[in-house]
Protein backbone atom coordinates (compact mmCIF):
# COMPACT_ATOMS: atom_id res chain seq x y z
CA UNK A 1 0.00 0.00 0.00
CA UNK A 2 1.53 3.38 -0.97
CA UNK A 3 2.36 5.86 1.79
CA UNK A 4 -0.18 8.38 0.50
CA UNK A 5 -3.01 5.83 0.61
CA UNK A 6 -4.66 7.68 3.49
CA UNK A 7 -5.09 11.29 2.44
CA UNK A 8 -6.47 14.17 4.41
CA UNK A 9 -9.27 14.40 1.86
CA UNK A 10 -10.47 10.99 3.05
CA UNK A 11 -11.07 12.38 6.54
CA UNK A 12 -14.66 12.35 7.67
CA UNK A 13 -16.05 14.98 10.04
CA UNK A 14 -16.89 14.06 13.62
CA UNK A 15 -20.53 13.28 14.31
CA UNK A 16 -22.52 14.41 17.35
CA UNK A 17 -24.06 11.54 19.30
CA UNK A 18 -27.22 12.59 21.16
CA UNK A 19 -26.73 11.51 24.76
CA UNK A 20 -30.32 10.25 24.89
CA UNK A 21 -29.41 7.55 22.36
CA UNK A 22 -26.81 5.99 24.66
CA UNK A 23 -27.66 3.49 27.37
CA UNK A 24 -27.09 4.81 30.90
CA UNK A 25 -24.06 2.50 31.22
CA UNK A 26 -22.54 3.66 27.93
CA UNK A 27 -23.15 7.32 28.76
CA UNK A 28 -21.49 6.95 32.15
CA UNK A 29 -18.55 5.13 30.54
CA UNK A 30 -17.99 7.93 28.01
CA UNK A 31 -18.20 10.61 30.68
CA UNK A 32 -16.04 8.67 33.14
CA UNK A 33 -13.34 8.20 30.50
CA UNK A 34 -13.40 11.93 29.77
CA UNK A 35 -13.24 12.86 33.46
CA UNK A 36 -10.37 10.47 34.18
CA UNK A 37 -8.34 11.96 31.32
CA UNK A 38 -9.08 15.49 32.53
CA UNK A 39 -8.37 14.68 36.17
CA UNK A 40 -10.28 15.46 39.32
CA UNK A 41 -7.81 17.77 41.04
CA UNK A 42 -9.02 21.34 40.95
CA UNK A 43 -6.89 23.69 43.00
CA UNK A 44 -6.67 23.03 46.70
CA UNK A 45 -9.18 20.19 46.79
CA UNK A 46 -9.98 17.05 44.85
CA UNK A 47 -13.44 16.62 43.39
CA UNK A 48 -14.86 13.10 43.85
CA UNK A 49 -15.22 11.16 40.60
CA UNK A 50 -19.00 10.75 40.93
CA UNK A 51 -19.39 14.50 41.55
CA UNK A 52 -17.39 15.37 38.44
CA UNK A 53 -19.32 12.82 36.35
CA UNK A 54 -22.57 14.46 37.51
CA UNK A 55 -21.24 17.91 36.61
CA UNK A 56 -20.27 16.80 33.09
CA UNK A 57 -23.62 15.06 32.62
CA UNK A 58 -25.41 18.29 33.52
CA UNK A 59 -23.23 20.20 31.03
CA UNK A 60 -24.26 17.73 28.33
CA UNK A 61 -27.94 18.01 29.29
CA UNK A 62 -27.74 21.84 29.16
CA UNK A 63 -26.04 21.75 25.75
CA UNK A 64 -22.76 23.18 27.08
CA UNK A 65 -20.93 19.98 26.08
CA UNK A 66 -21.62 17.29 23.54
CA UNK A 67 -20.60 13.74 22.77
CA UNK A 68 -18.73 13.39 19.48
CA UNK A 69 -17.79 10.28 17.50
CA UNK A 70 -14.74 10.50 15.23
CA UNK A 71 -15.16 7.95 12.42
CA UNK A 72 -11.52 8.38 11.40
CA UNK A 73 -10.14 7.15 14.71
CA UNK A 74 -13.32 5.31 15.77
CA UNK A 75 -13.25 7.10 19.11
CA UNK A 76 -15.90 8.88 21.13
CA UNK A 77 -15.32 11.82 23.43
CA UNK A 78 -16.97 14.66 25.31
CA UNK A 79 -16.32 18.06 23.82
CA UNK A 80 -17.04 21.21 25.81
CA UNK A 81 -18.50 23.87 23.56
CA UNK A 82 -16.56 27.11 23.38
CA UNK A 83 -18.40 30.15 24.57
CA UNK A 84 -18.44 32.98 22.06
CA UNK A 85 -15.91 35.67 22.82
CA UNK A 86 -17.45 38.72 24.39
CA UNK A 87 -17.02 41.96 22.53
CA UNK A 88 -15.12 44.58 24.39
CA UNK A 89 -16.22 48.14 23.67
CA UNK A 90 -13.40 50.55 23.06
CA UNK A 91 -12.77 52.92 25.95
CA UNK A 92 -14.26 56.38 25.47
Amino acid sequence: MPLDYYRDTDQQPAVEVPHEQLSPEALRGVIESFVLREGTEYGERDVPLDTKIGQVLRQIERGEAQIMFDPNTETIDVVVKQRPAQRVSPAD
